[in-house]
């Protein structure tokens, strides 16, 4: 293919030596690009993928003088095969390890008694934590709030309760072949990019720039030196900012290009992604392809149907199942099934160790938070869904589930459905939009409140997923939102940043 002018652009920047960020919009060609500069090039170089299932793919579509790996991948090799023992090691129950790192017995915080078992959870989620940032050492900012504790003074008492036995953890971890704490692939990760590593390559390319982790992002930024830069992602899709990844593409110092001419959908489709783009004041406008009849309309039977929350993901598979379709979810059914069994275990009485709902001693108190409290309103759904069908049915429909490939219609979260597509596209109605505001307009009507620019971000990757036909569905409330008006500039494209 002959590259557009925004990817010569690109390829130009490229052979001038330049550090590169390309902030690439849905569709349009970011890992086509990247190869086409890497076999512009004698040079030898370093792609960094997401995930292993994407490095395997850019093995094929980039010359053999660039490796395509994960950050993983790389940690392993340098450091992470001493600790192949302990990699393979059985799994134990969160407890046993709290137990062997010396948490012995309950504390109470606030109205609230935290377990030995709820105290281990906590150590290891702090670890975990940890490995994701380039901070040098654990301190109570990598300690996760917990339901029922969101007070500021209440999470300091349980920072300071919790960072001795979370250190004790760490140093647990820096043994190779034996330890208290379950030995995973984040934590030789972490070790290594401790050592400060220096990457042997001419240029290191880094896709997905969006998502990365503040530790794979010191990584990446520490090969400056002898290493020219780039980057690739797009801004408007960061979503994921509660595993701890930010958008390393705003600040970084380098040629800021974008790509702008999305390949996957037409004109109209283009338009709808941005009026997200505004909202969210992304960096970035979309061009669709003139040859892709997209459309936008009503679809009986859609091949995927993308929503909000995993609690959405699970009414959509019931009412799905209900009319007798061969259902898929994007990601198997665990994380369903695991919330229905701690929903049970909660009206049997008993305490769970899910994370979401792990201090809560009964389903009444459960209800109770989720309907009088701010911060538990996002659980209300659960407990509506819970108390209208009960568990029992929720794990029968989990367990009905069939693999995509079997599936007559496809169910994902929005978090999920990032990098995918597919023809036909419905938006689920657990897409709400914003509370009203104190203001009224010229009828006496309240005035919708303001878009969260995280959920514009969101919604912009729903609806980039389709091909052929999007169902706005759960999102047609943006029609009569203030923000929801298409400004003539955002039919533009993109170019120089």
């Amino acid at each position: 293919m002959n590259p557009t002018d925004e990817q010569q652009a690109a390829a130009d920047a490229f052979q001038a030596g330049h550090h590169l960020a390309l902030q690439a919009g849905a569709g349009t060609g970011k890992t086509t690009t990247l190869a086409q500069l890497a076999h512009a090039t004698a040079r030898r170089g370093r792609y960094l993928a997401y995930n292993r299932a994407i490095a395997q793919d850019a093995r094929s579509r980039f010359p053999s003088t660039v490796s395509c790996k994960t950050a993983h991948a790389l940690a392993y090799a340098a450091v992470g095969h001493r600790y192949t023992r302990r990699l393979n090691a059985p799994r134990r129950p969160a407890w046993q390890t709290g137990h062997a790192l010396g948490i012995t017995k309950a504390v109470r915080i606030g109205e609230r008694d935290l377990s030995q078992k709820t105290l281990s959870n906590a150590v290891l989620r702090t670890v975990a934590r940890f490995c994701h940032t380039a901070d040098p050492t654990i301190t109570r900012h990598h300690v996760p709030h917990l339901r029922g504790l969101e007070d500021r003074t209440l999470h300091a008492q349980l920072a300071d309760h919790i960072v001795p036995f979370a250190r004790k953890a760490w140093a647990d971890l820096q043994h190779p072949d034996e330890g208290a704490v379950r030995f995973d692939h984040d934590h030789y990760l972490k070790i290594w990019a401790l050592t400060s590593p220096k990457i042997d390559t001419d240029f290191l390319l880094l896709d997905e720039a969006q998502d990365t982790n503040p530790v794979v992002e010191q990584i990446f930024l520490d090969q400056r030196g002898h290493a020219q830069l780039v980057m690739v992602g797009d801004s408007a899709q960061v979503i994921y900012q509660w595993r701890d990844a930010k958008d390393v593409m705003a600040g970084f110092d380098g040629t800021q290009l974008a790509l702008s001419q999305s390949f996957r959908f037409g004109p109209r489709l283009a338009e709808e992604a941005n009026r997200w783009l505004t909202i969210a004041e992304a960096p970035i406008r979309l061009t669709g392809t003139e040859s892709v009849p997209t459309e936008l309309g009503p679809l009986d039977r859609p091949d995927a149907v993308l929503c909000r929350t995993n609690v959405g993901a699970m009414a959509q598979v019931m009412e799905l199942l209900a009319t007798g379709c061969r259902v898929a979810l994007v990601g198997g059914g665990d994380s369903l099934r695991a919330l229905a069994l701690a929903a049970h275990d909660l009206k049997e009485g008993r305490r769970t160790t899910h994370p979401e709902l792990i201090l809560f001693p009964s389903w009444g108190e459960l209800q109770d938070y989720a309907a009088h409290d701010p911060a538990g309103r996002d659980l209300q759904p659960l407990v509506d869904l819970v108390d209208t069908h009960g568990t029992d049915a929720i794990l029968i429909a989990v367990a009905q589930l069939v693999p995509e490939q079997q599936a007559e219609v496809t169910v994902s979260t929005a978090h999920k459905a990032k990098g995918r597509e597919w023809p036909r596209v419905k938006i689920a109605d657990d897409f709400t939009p914003p509370k009203d505001s104190d203001q009224l307009d010229d009828t006496g009507r309240a005035v919708p409140g303001p878009i969260d620019d995280g959920e514009a971000r969101l919604a912009y990757v729903a609806v980039t997923r389709t091909r052929h036909r999007l169902d706005i569905g759960g999102l047609s409330w943006i029609e009569d939102h203030p923000a929801g008006a298409l400004p003539p500039s955002s039919r533009a494209g993109g170019g120089h940043l």
